[in-house]
């Protein structure tokens, strides 16, 4: 009895420990993050910087304005989750309530394919097959644009979406459901009047994850979007090129020398990415909250 006791408590222990590691990192990150994005602003104000239109880092003097690529992330993601949202939806009721069961055996193993693809692997297919046929289709000067951008984010949030929306609606009591249809209800009404508000927080969940997924993609969207700093029209910023947050960071890090205030700025880019992740999840735990409240969960 006393043996086991002593393993409960060097598992606890070691399970504490591992939790603490895992908050420790967090908190050096962000303070390494914040610290780097920062030092910026020793020459240039936070205001100049979110509202600045011109992102030029090699004029005379440098010029680090947020809007372009906060607006370029903005509409590319916007986009995505325009496209994504009903169609992953739309696919997690067809498989959970209305596919044949070995239908729906059939079609889960690609959702998950698709959710391990390698974001290189979009990137190139949107850049062969997406980019040339939006160019063709909608007669552009160039088809990296920011709807190129979405339509190959919208493809990689809808394994999220559908596997999460999915449970959602698997976890919904089958009394209900049962309840909604001995009163008379149909199928349909029983799919949008019952288990779908009952899905809801798992749903709205969902949602936001793909948004995550969206915002913070990087190798699909360089390859595909035109990286021009430019700040796009609302909605007809869709069909121009575009450049967001991860692609900035990505394409001009490797090549700034350390120190420097270029440097710094692609930090305080990534420090504002951060924020919006974490803003984004925050709304995602408190609408879970909501909802379970309003279901007396």
């Amino acid at each position: 009895m006393l043996h086991r006791k002593k393993k409960e408590k060097a598992i606890e222990s070691t399970l504490l420990m591992v939790s603490g590691v895992t908050v420790v990192a967090l908190f050096l990150l962000c303070f390494f993050l914040f610290r780097e994005g920062f030092l910026l602003f020793g020459d240039h104000s936070i205001i100049s910087f979110i509202t600045g239109s011109s992102w030029y880092p090699s004029s005379s003097p440098a010029k680090f304005g947020l809007l372009p690529l906060l607006t370029g992330s903005l509409i590319v993601t916007a986009g995505a989750i325009l496209l994504s949202v009903p169609l992953g939806i739309a696919s997690a009721v067809y498989i959970s309530e209305l596919a044949d069961p070995k239908v729906a055996q059939l079609i889960k193993p690609f959702v998950e394919i698709l959710a391990g693809i390698p974001s290189v692997v979009y990137g190139f297919f949107g850049l062969v097959i997406v980019v040339p046929l939006l160019q063709d289709l909608l007669d552009l000067p160039t088809g990296q644009t920011a709807l190129a951008g979405s339509i190959m984010l919208g493809m990689m949030a809808l394994p999220t979406i559908i596997s999460v929306s999915e449970d959602a609606i698997n976890s919904v009591p089958a009394a209900l459901k049962e309840g909604s249809l001995a009163l008379g209800s149909t199928k349909w009404q029983t799919i949008y009047r019952v288990v779908l508000p009952a899905a809801l927080s798992g749903i709205s969940a969902a949602v936001m994850l793909g948004i995550g997924r969206a915002i913070g993609e990087t190798m699909t969207v360089m390859m595909v979007t035109g990286n021009t700093a430019i700040i796009p029209g609302i909605p007809e910023g869709l069909f121009d090129p575009v450049r967001t947050m991860t692609a900035t960071i990505a394409l001009e890090m490797g090549e700034v020398p350390q120190g420097s205030e270029h440097f710094h700025a692609l930090f305080a880019v990534g420090s504002v990415l951060f924020l919006i992740t974490f803003i984004i999840n925050l709304i995602a735990d408190s609408v879970k909250k909501k909802y379970r409240l309003q279901e007396g969960v």
